[in-house]
């Protein structure tokens, strides 16, 4: 059977691994949900208890967390290396450190913001106090992004990669929150901007809003509730 990825929207980091399985070109299938409602209820909680997304079940039909568990997954797939290197080699390095640097500090910088978004109970003072340490964090975070990044295209050279994947998916967490100048990392938005004009990038935000799109390599969508009872079964 294909692997099936479970993605999330509005915004989920998951849309980079949606783009990832279309630079790698063999078949998957997908399902939708929203990250507000579906990930924290039934059914969805008897496929990850954690009530996070995303959600890989492999093509054994195993259930696999976390998105760089993921994006290691697909990398041991890639055997025509489309989106990763050889192993044992410097750049199959500076892949991992990429996304380990990604996965943890830069995604995490953003945590303050949806913490005062989504606390209710939050006062303002909390709430700008939260706002505060996450532009603190996040810029952080990008001037360092910047400091790696060399004069390629891509975080890796001449194509994207699992690296670029990882950083398209939570990149305009950023943006959304108004967290940054562009300006202030060009390196870091040119980027962005040549990623979100990649077809597989179009691709997967297109089915992340909902919007009609297919693909060779897209089987199909699996509704939530289908997915739960084979995984009961």
């Amino acid at each position: 059977m294909e692997p099936i990825l479970v993605y999330g929207h509005p915004l989920g980091s998951s849309m980079g691994l949606v783009a990832a399985l279309e630079w790698l070109g063999q078949p998957y299938r997908l399902t939708r949900i929203d990250l507000f409602t579906e990930v924290r209820a039934e059914p969805y909680l008897r496929l990850n208890g954690r009530g996070e997304a995303p959600l890989l079940i492999t093509d054994r039909g195993e259930p696999l967390t976390e998105t760089l568990a993921i994006a290691l997954w697909l990398e041991a797939r890639d055997t025509e290396r489309r989106i990763s290197f050889a192993p044992d080699t410097r750049q199959a390095d500076l892949l991992h450190q990429y996304m380990a640097f990604l996965n943890t500090g830069f995604t995490a910088a953003v945590g303050p913001y949806w913490a005062a978004m989504e606390a209710a109970d939050a006062t303002s003072e909390q709430q700008a106090a939260w706002r505060a340490l996450g532009r603190r964090q996040v810029n952080d975070r990008h001037r360092k992004l910047e400091a790696m990044m060399g004069e390629g295209p891509y975080l890796l050279g001449e194509r994207p990669t699992l690296a670029d994947a990882l950083f398209v998916g939570v990149a305009r967490w950023a943006d959304f929150h108004q967290a940054i100048d562009p300006a202030d990392y060009p390196k870091v938005a040119a980027l962005k901007a040549r990623l979100h004009d990649d077809p597989a990038v179009r691709f997967a935000l297109a089915l992340e809003a909902g919007e009609p799109a297919t693909s060779p390599m897209l089987m199909g969508h699996v509704p939530l509730e289908e997915l739960a009872r084979r995984a009961a079964a």
